[in-house]
């Protein structure tokens, strides 16, 4: 390459970084920022080709074709970074001109809890206040503890009440031993086998029952089983402690009632209800409204003896909350099949 040659590549790329130049402050965005920044300076843009192309040149003529080269590369390289801060500080003024800030804030949806959840959580949060442990077991439960060891035998008139949901398949007897759960209260046989005394558990779960639905029948609910187990426990701790529960659920002047009910697996037995018109200060009304709201009792000595415990030495109570009864209270719904259609409308309100 001779003089003329020479001065023809300075020229080349003199009207190269011109041409580059021009563009760059051309650019308003900084995706044609972007654009340009490849096209000259990326890894296959004409800065690199222009390097590549050294090595076709006669050795005396590289250096200084090099020098040439990398001198454009470098004042390419500070006027991109002069550009990019010109492009991002127009970017954030057209945004903060085009800010109203008097305009009402966009609303963000957020979720919540589903109101038997929330309500399982309030009612273990009172009995947990109280020393109760929580616990949790299967759905799928045995015959053997869902009725036997609940003083439930085979053929006993008060399976009926259950409505059970069979699992279809048979033993060796031709029986079909498995069910899905009607009650927690299983959970209870469950831990005395285990664990001697003293007990205070809670045992919150689904139920299952065969039954057709209706305001205030589902064929499947939330229910919450308690269970305390200890030298000389009385019917009046089992009152005190409900007594307390209904206080923390309802309000500090709620009225409890309580009467003789029947369940196997107690005796004796009591359903409580509270007096819903005594939940508020601002009610003026002295008419008594009573509603039941679980059911109750001493646990029977023949549960306790199925176990191995002394019943000489060790009594207990026990009791069942159905929890979409304590939602249906708390929060007016007078529908059941509400809490389970998946209707927003309904559901957001919690």
């Amino acid at each position: 390459m001779n003089k003329n040659t020479e001065k023809d590549s300075a020229q080349n790329i003199d009207k190269i970084l011109s041409i580059a130049l021009t563009e760059l402050s051309a650019t308003k965005t900084l995706d044609s920022l972007n654009e340009w920044k490849v096209r000259y300076l990326g890894r296959k843009g004409i800065v690199v080709q222009l390097k590549r192309s050294i090595s076709e040149l006669p050795s005396k003529e590289r250096p200084k074709f090099g020098q040439a080269i990398n001198s454009a590369s470098k004042i390419l390289e500070q006027k991109l970074i002069s550009q990019h801060t010109k492009v991002t500080s127009s970017d954030n003024k057209n945004i903060r001109e085009s800010l109203d800030v008097t305009l009402p804030g966009v609303p963000i949806n957020s979720g919540s809890l589903h109101p038997i959840t929330q309500t399982i959580r309030d009612i273990c949060e009172a009995f947990t206040s109280m020393g109760f442990e929580i616990i949790e077991g299967p759905e799928i439960e045995l015959d053997y503890y869902n009725f036997q060891m609940l003083n439930i035998p085979k053929h006993h008139p008060a399976r009926d009440g259950f409505n059970t949901l069979w699992i279809d398949q048979k033993d060796s007897n031709g029986e079909r031993p498995m069910l899905l759960r009607t009650h927690t209260s299983p959970m209870q046989i469950r831990t005395m086998e285990t664990q001697d005394p003293p007990i205070r558990l809670i045992v919150p779960g689904k139920v299952y029952r065969y039954e057709a639905t209706d305001s205030s029948h589902e064929w499947h609910f939330s229910q919450i089983e308690g269970l305390a187990v200890d030298k000389d426990i009385s019917f009046t701790d089992l009152k005190g402690t409900l007594y307390e529960f209904a206080r923390k659920l309802f309000g500090e002047d709620v009225k409890v009632r309580f009467r003789c009910d029947y369940f196997p697996f107690v005796e004796p037995g009591a359903e409580m209800a509270i007096d819903w018109n005594s939940r508020t200060k601002d009610n003026d009304t002295k008419e008594e409204n009573w509603i039941e709201i679980l059911g109750a009792g001493m646990v029977h000595p023949k549960i306790l003896k199925a176990v191995g415990y002394d019943t000489n030495k060790y009594t207990g109570f026990a009791f069942g909350i159905g929890v979409e009864r304590i939602a249906m209270l708390k929060h007016g719904i007078d529908d059941i099949r509400l809490f389970y259609n998946n209707d927003i409308r309904f559901l957001g309100q919690f």
